[in-house]
């Protein structure tokens, strides 16, 4: 197909992780993921929902947005109504970084990982969710100076995520907006550090796909997220 960019069907775009990028907001992210960059700020509350007081557990939630500017045409600023894709990215991203916290071990504090698209190539929840990881990590740091990426920290683990697509016949990871637009099944994938499943969400685009197709789907995710969760670990080292 004409257009599509020269990278190897099991590559992934080039990865920029700038961390305290806000000077005024150590637990800041710059997240790039070839042209997609993305903000993700996460801030530390002293109190949780009402309906989680007094249950000594905390929170972690999710606010997604993209800019005006982050696409052509301009997209419009969501001021009083937040819209249908809006809430749909924002509620996986919390349920997706909420699957890697001891709630309980975090105390009754609420963390509330701010996503704000820049700009947009495909792979904006993915690189949301993989970046805002990494913001989510360091407000913890900050607020529990002892604790771990592990099973006895409120972190159990870490989590990224990717897409994964079938285009023209070819299996190819982490589609950008072009390989996203000419595919005939796209999925999201989000794991963990260990390589257990927390999500997947794929779907023919007008197309079906095979059972060997959606292994190797699988498959190239899985190798995708073992890459990216590397690029979180050396960032956060």
């Amino acid at each position: 197909m004409s257009g599509i960019p020269m990278r190897q069907p099991d590559q992934l775009r080039p990865v920029e992780i700038q961390i305290g990028y806000l000077e005024h907001h150590p637990a800041s992210v710059l997240y790039k993921s070839g042209k997609t960059v993305v903000l993700c700020t996460a801030s530390v509350e002293p109190s949780v929902p009402p309906w989680l007081e007094g249950k000594g557990k905390g929170w972690v939630t999710a606010e997604y947005n993209m800019l005006p500017g982050s696409t052509v045409p301009r997209k419009r600023r969501e001021r009083s109504k937040v819209d249908g894709r809006t809430t749909e990215i924002q509620r996986l991203i919390g349920r997706s970084l909420r699957a890697v916290v001891d709630l309980e071990a975090l105390g009754e504090r609420s963390i509330v990982v701010d996503c704000d698209v820049l700009q947009a190539d495909g792979g904006t929840r993915t690189a949301s969710i993989t970046g805002g990881f990494i913001a989510l990590a360091k407000a913890i740091k900050n607020e529990l100076p002892n604790s771990k990426i592990g099973p006895e920290g409120p972190l159990r683990d870490s989590i990224a995520a990717i897409s994964v697509g079938v285009v023209d016949g070819v299996v190819r990871l982490d589609l950008d907006y072009e390989l996203d637009y000419a595919a005939d099944v796209d999925m999201n994938v989000v794991m963990t550090g260990s390589g257990q499943f927390v999500e997947i969400q794929g779907t023919g685009e007008e197309a079906t796909f095979s059972d060997g197709e959606l292994a190797s789907m699988i498959q190239l995710a899985k190798s995708g997220i073992a890459e990216l969760t590397s690029e979180q670990q050396n960032s956060l080292a």
